[in-house]
C-alpha cells in the first residue's frame, strides 16, 4: 500500500513509465509527418504467453498515460499522483490487472514525455511550439498500433475510454477491426455537437488571445499563457458536472458567509473553479490543449460515408459495450444511443447501459457500484473467452 490514506488498499502500486522511440515517419491527416517521435506509456500486469490478455486503456483532453498506481517519490507524497482511473484499473477491481496487461500512453502531441509542441523539433533545435502537426483521433489510434506492434500484442482483448477516450475505442473498431476483440465505449458521441465545438472555441479563444501565447510559440519566450488556460479549465470544468452534482457540493455558499459586494471571490463556487484553473495551468501545455479540443471537434468517422454511422463502422467485428450517464448533459445518452443503433444496424454484439448518476459528464471517473459491476461483469466475460 502506498504512503497516504487516499489511496484505495488494491493497487497495481508504485509504476515507472516508459519511452518508446520510433524513428519510421508518422504522417497526420492533416498533411505533415514527424520524421521520428516518442510514445511514452506504463504497463500494468503481466501479458500471458498467448499474448491475448492486453487491454489498452485511452486517455480523454487532460489525462495520459498514468492510469493506475502511483509515482514513488523521495518525499513520500506518492499520494498525489494517482493514476487517472486508479478506481476502476487494479489487482481486484473491474479491469482486474491480476488478469489483464494494461496499457496506457500518452498520445502524440500531449505534454507528458510524448512527442508534441513543447518538444524541440531537431530540424530547427527549438520546440515545435505552433509548427507542430494538427492531430486527429485516427492518427493517435495509428500510433498506438504502432506500440501495440513492438509490445507484442497482435490484438488486444478489449480497448476501452471514456470521452475522448471512448472515441478512440471506436475508431479503433474501424481503423483495426481485426485487432479489438472488445470496444469499451464510455460517456461518448460519435461526434461533438455545435454547442460542444462552441464550448471548444471559446476555451481556445481564452489562450490564444492570452498576451503571452504569442502564437503558440512562447516556450523560448520563457512564458506561459497561464490566464487562458485558467479561463480554458473552467469553462471546460462547468461543462463537465451537472447542475444538480454542483448545487450538492456547493450551492450557494458563501466564503465568508456574507455578500462583500465586490468582483472578487464571493461563493464557494468561484473559489473551487479559480483553484481548478490555477491547478491544471501549473501543469498542461496550452498548444496541447488547442490540439486536442481540436481533434475532438473534427472526429466524425461517418464523414467519409455520407453521413452513415452505421456504413462507417460496417467493418467493424469487435463486440461492444457502450455507457451513457442520464445527468451527462456534454456527451448525452441520446448520442450514446446513435451508436448503439448504428452498431445493432450491422448486427453487432452490442450491450448498452444508461446509468442513472447525477455527477454529469466526470461521472465516468467516479466510483458508482452500479457502474463498476457493469464494467467487472463485462471484462469476466472477456476473461472467460481468453
Amino acid at each position: 500500500m502506498a504512503p497516504g490514506n487516499s489511496i484505495q488498499p488494491r493497487s497495481v502500486g508504485a509504476v515507472q513509465p516508459q519511452t518508446m522511440r520510433f524513428d519510421a515517419p508518422l504522417k497526420f491527416r492533416s498533411g505533415p509527418a514527424l520524421d521520428a517521435y516518442d510514445l511514452v506509456y506504463e504497463t500494468y500486469g503481466t501479458l500471458n504467453a498467448a499474448r491475448s490478455n492486453a487491454v489498452l486503456v485511452c486517455h480523454a483532453l487532460n489525462a495520459a498515460h498514468h492510469v493506475a498506481g502511483w509515482y514513488a517519490e523521495p518525499d513520500g507524497k506518492g499520494a498525489d499522483n494517482i493514476g487517472w482511473w486508479d478506481n476502476m484499473i487494479g489487482p481486484g477491481k473491474p479491469v482486474d490487472t491480476e488478469k489483464f496487461f494494461v496499457v496506457g500512453v500518452n498520445n502524440v502531441g500531449g505534454c507528458f514525455g510524448s512527442t508534441g509542441p513543447m518538444s524541440v523539433n531537431p530540424k530547427t533545435g527549438k520546440p515545435y511550439g505552433s509548427s507542430f502537426p494538427v492531430v486527429t483521433v485516427e492518427d493517435w489510434v495509428e500510433a498506438q498500433a504502432r506500440l501495440a506492434d513492438r509490445l507484442g500484442i497482435d490484438a488486444f482483448a478489449a480497448v476501452m475510454g471514456g470521452s475522448l477516450g471512448a472515441m478512440q475505442a471506436l475508431q479503433w473498431t474501424m481503423s483495426y477491426p481485426r485487432r479489438i476483440r472488445n470496444s469499451i465505449v464510455i460517456a461518448a458521441a460519435p461526434t461533438l455537437s455545435a454547442q460542444n465545438i462552441a464550448f471548444n472555441e471559446v476555451a481556445r479563444q481564452a489562450i490564444t488571445t492570452d498576451p503571452d501565447f504569442h502564437g503558440g510559440d512562447y516556450y523560448e519566450r520563457g512564458v506561459v499563457p497561464r490566464r487562458g488556460l485558467r479561463l480554458a479549465r473552467m469553462i471546460g470544468h462547468i461543462t463537465y458536472l451537472s447542475d444538480d452534482a454542483m448545487m450538492e457540493k456547493f450551492g450557494r455558499s458563501l466564503r465568508s458567509g456574507a455578500i462583500n459586494f465586490h468582483f472578487d471571490v464571493d461563493f464557494e463556487v468561484e473559489s473551487y473553479l479559480r483553484h481548478q484553473g490555477d491547478k491544471f495551468s501549473e501543469y498542461f501545455d496550452a498548444n496541447t490543449y488547442l490540439l486536442i479540443t481540436r481533434a475532438l471537434d473534427y472526429y466524425d468517422p461517418a464523414a467519409d460515408h455520407g453521413g452513415d454511422l452505421a456504413r462507417a463502422l460496417a467493418k467493424a467485428a469487435a463486440r461492444f459495450l457502450v455507457v451513457s450517464f442520464t445527468s451527462d448533459w456534454r456527451f448525452a445518452p441520446e448520442r450514446s444511443r446513435e451508436i448503439v443503433k448504428a452498431l445493432l444496424d450491422n448486427r453487432l454484439d452490442v450491450s448498452y447501459a444508461e446509468i442513472d448518476a447525477p455527477h454529469g459528464h466526470d461521472a465516468f471517473l467516479l466510483d458508482d457500484p452500479r457502474y463498476h459491476a457493469l464494467v467487472r461483469a463485462y471484462f469476466d466475460n472477456i476473461r472467460a473467452a481468453l
